[in-house]
């Protein structure tokens, strides 16, 4: 049987990285597995291989992604087109998108050996700058889009269409474009709602409204959204995934539209999203 070929990314700044890596080169090693290692993993073992996100993705079948949900992000901002299955194992706490623990590394080991996990197809965002009616930014993003204010602390207009219709024009802090998956980060924190991941819908969460009567609304995920800044505005920043940042210019159009790909997470079967939501939570039903 030909060893399958697993990538192996860390995040070097956790503590425990190191032993848990030492850990699954062990472990592996008793499995017709081939590991391949990103900088920092292989840094961390002094490995002689160390291959970016684009590399290991195009030779391997599952990236085994070590940190948070912050790690996760920055892996799918690292990789190109192929976008292979990541499987997260936590470093710290139970995480949305890293649902395995550190403490569960012989679970892990045995379901990716054996292919024992399940795929969580995530919708993702493609998100364009538009000028002069043509795009000069592009950009996909797993949690949200958010468009708002500069250094100076002031409110912003914005008006929104959902496909052809006029949402309304609203007056924020900013605004939050979120997936289902970033329904639970940044738009958590504005109030707005938490969305299944396969709910097939996208949040558009004003942040801070100077109209109170403005509240987060759900729109089907086919459906193009478009924000325009009003001229007036001081600068705008569009924000995506909380890891990159575009300035916007007079007259440039945001149009966010889902994303022809979805990325795969791969999570132990009999883990449910709302399994995770309660923990995570720390919902532990009503008080008497």
């Amino acid at each position: 049987m030909p060893a399958r070929h697993l990538g192996l990314i860390a995040n070097d700044g956790k503590p425990g990285a190191r032993e848990l890596v030492e850990a699954l080169v062990h472990d592996f090693g008793a499995h017709p597995v081939q590991l391949h290692f990103d900088h920092r993993a292989g840094g961390l073992i002094g490995a002689k291989e160390r291959l970016n996100e684009r590399e290991l993705a195009e030779i391997c079948e599952l990236l085994i992604v070590l940190g948070g949900d912050g790690t996760i992000l920055d892996v799918l901002h690292g990789l190109g087109e192929k976008l292979p299955p990541l499987f997260g194992i936590n470093l710290g706490t139970l995480g949305f998108l890293t649902t395995v623990g550190a403490h569960e590394r012989a679970r892990a080991v045995q379901a990716v050996v054996a292919g024992d996990y399940v795929l969580s197809e995530r919708t993702l965002l493609k998100v364009e700058i538009l000028r002069g009616g043509a795009v000069v930014q592009t950009g996909i993003v797993l949690n949200d889009a958010v468009a708002s204010r500069g250094q100076i602390s002031q409110l912003v207009r914005l008006t929104v269409r959902i496909g052809d219709t006029v949402l309304t024009e609203y007056y924020a802090d900013g605004l939050i474009v979120a997936t289902p998956t970033g329904s639970t980060a940044y738009s958590l924190s504005a109030g707005g709602p938490i969305l299944e991941p396969d709910s097939g819908v996208f949040l558009v969460n004003p942040i801070c409204p100077h109209v109170l009567t403005n509240r987060a609304v759900i729109v089907n995920h086919d459906t193009p959204i478009t924000i325009t800044p009003a001229d007036s505005n001081p600068d705008i920043f569009l924000t995506l995934d909380g890891r990159t940042s575009h300035r916007l210019e007079h007259g440039d159009t945001i149009r966010i539209t889902r994303a022809p790909k979805r990325l795969p997470l791969a999570m132990l079967p009999g883990v449910s999203f709302f399994d995770v939501l309660r923990q995570k939570m720390k919902w532990s039903g009503a008080v008497v």
